[in-house]
């Protein structure tokens, strides 16, 4: 009979495998973009539902298209393995020069199609962090294919004033954001078309995701979530990395979950309580049926889980 130990070990095999095959799951031929008009010369790409087992609700990153005779502005790339579909869905929208690419953050679902647009001669901008982030992972990514330097931004900014772009009638500010959602986030503001791509430091598909092996902070994300509905006008239209569009107002019951479940997690550290126990006490109950995804896979358990355990580890850690 196996030993208790030797079980959990088992346990721990069959879920790390479950959890890579789900994560190497993306159906990249099945994935089509889609098109939406935000403005009269703005528009959103994003990818097929079903397809991709970490968005579901669309696979990759959503991406940003201004268009005009000033060339094309894009925000993010999506993955490289659909940089084809991503080019044509551009093309559809306008055949003219794009000039400029912008990340919102590291994630390769919004940088890993950099090079594509690179080589069509679009100069990247970017965090620093984001790009020191980038120029430190391997050349190598299997399954991936090599990854290509020429996805690497070349111009790059810290915290600070917005950097602005005058193009095609529109101003476009790029707004850093303090360790969020990584520690080298951009908000991307469409001033006239009054739109925000806030990148994914808010999702409403899953609990919040805050990588702080990229630098992300729960403080930071806190924070962006506070400046978002400072700069936001009422009819603001912000704009997920992932999942449905949304204004100001929908932040705030969005905050106040992070702030409630943040305080059980902070009672149950001063019971003395250990990072398991605070998993298995379910703390994001009260809002499970009301965040979609919430209970779907994710990491090592599900949303929720990898939530609980991000917002423990910060406290525990004094941030």
């Amino acid at each position: 009979m196996k030993s208790a130990k030797q079980l959990s070990l088992v346990a721990f095999v069959v879920v790390a495998l479950a959890a890579r095959v789900w994560a190497q799951g993306i159906q990249y031929d099945k994935i089509e973009i889609k098109t939406e008009k935000i403005a009269p010369n703005l528009y959103m790409l994003s990818g097929s539902e079903n397809v991709d087992p970490g968005h579901p609700d669309g696979a990759g990153g959503r991406i940003g298209v201004l268009a005009g005779p000033d060339g094309i502005f894009m925000v993010d790339s999506q993955y490289l393995q659909i940089g084809d579909k991503v080019l044509a869905a551009v093309r559809r929208i306008d055949p003219g020069p794009i000039r400029f690419l912008v990340n919102t953050h590291i994630h390769g679902d919004h940088t890993a199609g950099n090079a594509t647009f690179a080589k069509l001669g679009a100069v990247l901008f970017a965090r620093e962090e984001l790009r020191e982030g980038l120029a430190r992972q391997p050349a190598i990514a299997p399954p991936g294919p090599p990854r290509d330097p020429a996805r690497l931004p070349v111009v790059t900014y810290g915290m600070g004033d917005p950097v602005r772009f005058r193009m095609n009638g529109e101003t476009v500010e790029l707004i850093p954001v303090r360790a969020a959602h990584t520690g080298g986030d951009t908000m991307i503001r469409f001033v006239n078309a009054d739109a925000i791509m806030v990148g994914d430091f808010y999702r409403n598909f899953g609990y919040p995701f805050i990588d702080t092996s990229n630098g992300g902070s729960l403080k930071g994300a806190l924070e962006a979530l506070e400046l978002t509905m400072k700069i936001a006008g009422p009819n603001t239209r912000l704009i997920p990395g992932h999942g449905t569009f949304i204004n100001r107002t929908d932040i705030i019951p969005y905050r106040d979950m992070i702030l409630a479940v943040r305080e059980k997690v902070q009672q149950m550290i001063a019971q003395g309580k250990t990072q398991q126990e605070v998993l298995a006490a379910k703390v994001t109950a009260p809002y499970d049926s009301k965040v979609p995804g919430g209970l779907l896979p994710a990491g090592a358990g599900t949303s929720a889980d990898r939530f609980v355990g991000m917002v423990y580890s910060q406290l525990k850690g004094g941030n």
